[in-house]
């Protein structure tokens, strides 16, 4: 193949920053194909009637398109984008290689993706292609490129959309095409296949390769698979499909040279299907799409994560909001409403955190398809639904608080590390607690200074972290030397650094770091661990200052740290639990179990105590309180998620009601209020 994945230095890199338009974006997938001419009309009316600013067409259409090999229909597209731009709409334009047409799965059926056990999938669904095959490639890129040569200059277009949710069905493809391109992927990876041999251990279980051509994708072999090649496999996936994307972005980049890019990522807590840290720097724009999760309890904080993972992705510049739900979706066990003013608030939560807009998925809500009862702007029942009414009023509030957009949320003082590979890792091999997910770690603690308000940027390893005063370390499972010695110089430069159990465990080879755990770390913090010690689910611990904890415990050993807390019973009791250690001017702690949530707010509290790490206001429990700031000032957004009003000390203008407010601002139950404070934030 033309464009290896191991070489992505060579591809394009974006350009200076351009925002699509001016204000809040708003608005949401559009998809005309679905509906017959007489009803686009009367859509973008009612677009314009809502506030719609930005559409996302095309994801879908390429069987619209082309209906046969060769045969163009583009009539109904130029209808449409003409329509929009008369009604002064802009449009995210895809690429549409999210969906091949059944015309070209019929003639090349080894684009379906194949799994591990060796099926391979059927038509019917979406991403139903392999990265690596070379009839994929050759005619995903002549769509893009008639679809660049038709529209690259056209004046609704503002922003290009390439292709959509890499990965999400097609994350890995263990067919020929995609062995055949991991062998060359690990032959640039890999200086010899001895060293390949050694990374991997492949002398366990008489694995050893003689030759690169003896290398299979992990596929099904009724066993656990070697943790390095899985490891592997899941980097080698994410390349692959990154350079899918840049394959097609070159093309638009010819063609359509002064329109900014970008693909839709889908930031959750959890690992993602593609390793977005290093995808993030080829967009011009990054964008991402959100849908809470009905069954989580907290799944209010697990959309401030996610958009605080977002932005770590896009430093100094807003991000955008490029999918979320106006009210159910279709795919959970049970797809439940969103309550009253439920669609505002994670709507503005995602702009509080930084993204320059909310839009939907969909606008109009399908009357068939795999997704007919997922939610949209324009509901089945119309416009006599409150759906509806929420929709229309949001609009106008993005319309109301448009001047936020092109600031930025500051950098914050807490930093807190997640990386898609090491969760990658936990998940590749064998581990001793198989329920325990690692960015539930990180969630915890991200949780305890959410409740505070204290901002935290969630970043992966190799970002620019070193300007915060405290770095927290949950669970991260491998880490390179490089990381360990960047956390070494952090603390002992005055930063307070919180290391938490299953951190530093494995190199970057998914190789455990032998000694004690928590390897890469162990010296920093003057601490080993002989044994782990994971719980049953009905088990339950508490420490010596009445620190309660589950799931996770470990035989710790304080060979150079201060025990701050030691376990009370059962083997552990007595072995230290907490530790404490002066490093330089800096100070780092590590935790062997998993504690509760009220445990990890006190330790956290201590930890923070005296660092000048402050809340961004003086706000009561349920309220959500961000910062965004740019050269003419700052903005400081308050989120009720409570039952009734509050209180928060505020002087400016609040931009959703429109009035000045001095001392304070009260915020009704379940709202938002947006303050353009009389003075920059210091």
């Amino acid at each position: 193949m033309a464009q290896e994945a191991a070489a992505h230095q060579a591809s394009r890199e974006p350009g200076p920053f351009k925002w699509p338009q001016g204000g809040l974006a708003f608005g949401g997938d559009y998809n005309p194909e679905q509906w017959p001419p007489e009803v686009w009309p009367q859509d973008v009316a009612l677009m314009r009637e809502t506030g719609v600013t930005l559409v996302t067409v095309g994801v879908f259409s390429w069987s619209a398109l082309e209906p046969r090999e060769g045969r163009y229909e583009f009539g109904w597209l130029d209808r449409v984008l003409d329509l929009l731009h008369g009604a002064g709409i802009g449009v995210d334009l895809a690429t549409p290689t999210a969906s091949p047409p059944p015309w070209l799965l019929r003639a090349h059926p080894g684009i379906l993706p194949v799994r591990a056990d060796g099926t391979r999938l059927g038509a019917g669904g979406r991403l139903g292609w392999c990265p690596s095959n070379p009839d994929w490639r050759r005619h995903s890129l002549r769509i893009v490129r008639a679809l660049g040569e038709r529209y690259g200059d056209h004046p609704a277009v503002r922003l290009w959309h390439v292709g959509n949710e890499y990965g999400n069905g097609n994350r890995m493809c263990h067919c020929a095409d995609s062995a055949a391109h991991f062998r060359r992927w690990l032959a640039a990876r890999y200086p010899s296949l001895d060293a390949l041999n050694d990374a991997w251990g492949t002398a366990f279980w008489g694995h050893h390769y003689a030759d690169f051509e003896e290398i299979d994708p992990p596929r099904d072999a009724g066993m656990p698979g070697n943790p390095g090649l899985v490891l592997d496999f899941g980097r080698f996936s994410s390349d692959a499909l990154l350079a899918q994307y840049d394959a097609e972005r070159q093309v638009l980049a010819e063609l359509s040279p002064d329109r900014p890019a970008t693909t839709n990522f889908m930031v959750g807590a959890g690992p993602h299907v593609v390793d977005h840290s290093r995808w993030a720097p080829r967009l011009d724009v990054v964008a991402t799409d959100h849908y809470t999760t009905a069954a989580d309890p907290e799944r209010v904080q697990e959309l401030a994560f996610s958009a605080d993972r977002t932005r770590g992705l896009s430093p100094g510049r807003p991000w955008l909001l490029m999918e979320h739900a106006a009210g159910a979706v279709s795919w959970q066990p049970r797809n439940l409403a969103k309550e009253p003013g439920e669609l505002a608030l994670n709507s503005l939560a995602h702009v509080a955190r930084g993204s320059d807009g909310a839009l939907f998925f969909q606008w109009r809500q399908s009357a068939a398809g795999s997704e007919q009862y997922h939610s949209a702007m324009l509901p089945h029942a119309g416009t006599r639904t409150r759906v509806w009414r929420e929709v229309r009023e949001l609009g106008g509030l993005l319309r109301r608080i448009g001047e936020v957009a092109g600031s930025t949320v500051p950098p914050a003082q807490v930093a807190l590390l997640v990386d898609d590979e090491s969760a990658w890792a936990w998940e590749a091999g064998p581990k001793p607690h198989q329920e325990l997910r690692l960015e539930q770690v990180a969630r915890r603690y991200h949780r305890a200074l959410w409740r505070r308000n204290v901002p935290v940027d969630v970043v992966a390893p190799g970002a620019a972290w070193e300007g915060a005063r405290v770095l927290l370390v949950p669970g991260l499972y491998l880490a390179e030397d490089g990381t360990a010695r960047r956390v070494e110089a952090f603390a002992r430069a005055g930063g307070r650094v919180v290391v938490t159990y299953l951190s530093g465990v494995v190199d970057g080879a998914n190789r455990v770091r032998t000694g004690g755990y928590p390897g890469a770390f162990r010296e920093l913090l003057g601490v080993w661990v002989e044994e782990f010690h994971p719980l049953l689910d009905e088990d339950r611990g508490a420490l010596d200052n009445g620190w309660a904890y589950g799931r996770w415990s470990e035989h710790l050993h304080a060979d150079d740290a201060e025990v701050a807390a030691a376990y009370t019973a059962g083997a552990l009791a007595g072995r230290p639990a907490v530790t404490r250690r002066t490093v330089g001017r800096g100070e780092v702690w590590y935790v062997s179990a998993d504690l509760d949530a009220e445990p990890v707010a006190a330790l956290l509290e201590q930890v923070l105590t005296g660092s000048g790490v402050r809340p961004v206001a003086d706000a009561p429990d349920g309220v959500e309180a961000v910062r965004r700031v740019s050269a003419a000032g700052s903005y400081l957004f308050l989120l009720n998620h409570g039952r009734s009003e509050a209180r928060v000390p505020a002087a400016g203008r609040e931009l959703v009601g429109g009035r000045e407010v001095t001392g304070e601002v009260v915020v009704a139950a379940r709202s938002v209020a947006v303050v353009r404070e009389e003075r920059p934030a210091r």
